[in-house]
């Protein structure tokens, strides 16, 4: 039997996300020797928690009073659709061998772009639907419902995600494990990157950056990490940093990957105040780049010294990499939420821009705090930094690099 109060396991053995978070977690015994990852010939997945051999006595309870933790993102080879049938199958083995509760940490949560469905009933989101939305779900799933309830069947009790801007998703999932949903923003650990470790801001600067949010859905986080910065910044009395200003976005969609970008009416900034500032650009996911390519190049034309593009979930497509290569994004700040990412391949060319947030750290202070409620040290910095030799800000990170 195994003796610790909190197991962590993944849903693959050679998953170092997984590992990682094991590690500070303090769990000294090896993820593939907690579970085996059995696959049969037929190629169905069958995970099996190890136990003592010539234990007869506790059969089906070897989990008892336990809590397991299942850490999913992805990194390798295995499909989200692999994923998440193993993640079904390693809860209902905890579950099966007396776990008292099963805590997901998927932080990029699957299907939460089908949020909605073809009728009014499947999805709340913030916005009004009109027949051609409705139309466009015609004769598909609401995969996000199916996926919670899946999920809540298999033996899942509460999950951790990490950015999900989606109304209908939040709600679903709040409702389907009865409050026990944890959506983490990364709104303070941008701004304290962004206020006390990156270059923003030269000594003579006489105005603060330009926070952006490229369109309407981006605006509550960009202003989150708006207000987060300002805190930050005044911690310091002697802080360079000047007070930031706040720039919001629209756009009009021409076609399937063409946009028209411009101030939105109610913005708070417009483009006569860009010239000569630098602009930090923030959103919850990239999958195209498109969007974010038409936003910085109008901020680079009406006079931005230097454009950011902060960002949560980054999908390594070719597409992306084509779009955030032009010269109007100048550096690029991302998470490990898709581990994939710390790839140099997958990073390609963009790996003399790109800066990573490994946010490991991070997500266990969280679950200590929300959903074991143990009050321990928390990791400060609560991040690691992953950073290509080939990004000239590469030796100017040595210094944080060393300290985390």
């Amino acid at each position: 039997m195994l003796n610790a109060k909190t197991i962590v396991v993944g849903v693959q053995s050679d998953d170092p996300f997984t590992s990682d978070i094991a590690h500070y977690m303090r769990q000294e015994v090896d993820v593939s020797d907690i579970l085996a990852y059995k696959e049969f010939a037929n190629t169905e997945f069958c995970p099996r928690f190890l136990s003592d051999e010539s234990d007869f006595d506790h059969i089906g309870h070897g989990l008892d009073g336990k809590t397991v933790i299942i850490v999913s993102a992805c990194s390798g080879n295995l499909t989200r659709n692999a994923r998440a049938m193993r993640t079904f199958l390693v809860a209902r083995a905890a579950k099966d061998n007396g776990a008292e509760r099963v805590v997901l940490i998927e932080p990029d949560l699957f299907y939460s772009a089908q949020d909605r469905g073809p009728r009014p009933e499947y999805g709340r989101v913030a916005f009004q639907r009109s027949v051609s939305d409705y139309k466009k779900f015609d004769g598909q799933p609401w995969s996000a419902m199916l996926y919670a309830q899946l999920l809540k069947t298999a033996g899942v009790d509460e999950i951790m995600t990490v950015h999900n801007h989606s109304v209908a998703v939040q709600e679903l999932f709040t409702n389907t494990f009865n409050g026990y949903f944890h959506n983490l923003s990364p709104a303070r650990l941008y701004a304290s990157y962004l206020a006390n470790h990156s270059q923003l801001g030269q000594p003579d600067d006489d105005q603060g950056i330009i926070v952006c949010a490229p369109d309407k859905g981006a605006t509550p986080f960009a202003q989150c990490v708006m207000k987060a910065y300002e805190e930050e910044i005044s911690r310091d009395l002697l802080s360079r940093h000047k007070k930031p200003d706040f720039l919001i976005m629209s756009k009009e969609r021409l076609g399937e990957r063409e946009v028209v970008m411009k101030p939105a009416p109610d913005s708070p900034t417009n483009f006569d105040a860009l010239k000569g500032r630098e602009v930090v650009v923030c959103d919850d996911m990239v999958r195209t780049g498109g969007t974010i390519m038409a936003c910085c190049k109008q901020l680079k034309a009406a006079g931005a010294a230097r454009v950011l593009f902060v960002v949560t979930h980054f999908y390594s497509s070719q597409e992306v990499k084509d779009n955030l290569g032009s010269d109007v994004v100048d550096e690029i700040i991302t998470t490990d939420t898709l581990p994939n990412i710390l790839n140099r391949d997958m990073q390609g060319r963009l790996r003399k821009k790109m800066l990573v947030l490994k946010l490991e750290k991070w997500i266990v202070n969280e679950l200590r705090r929300q959903v074991l409620h143990q009050d321990l040290p928390a990791y400060d910095p609560p991040y690691s930094v992953d950073i290509s030799h080939k990004n000239p800000y590469w030796l100017a990170s040595q210094a944080l690099r060393d300290l985390i």
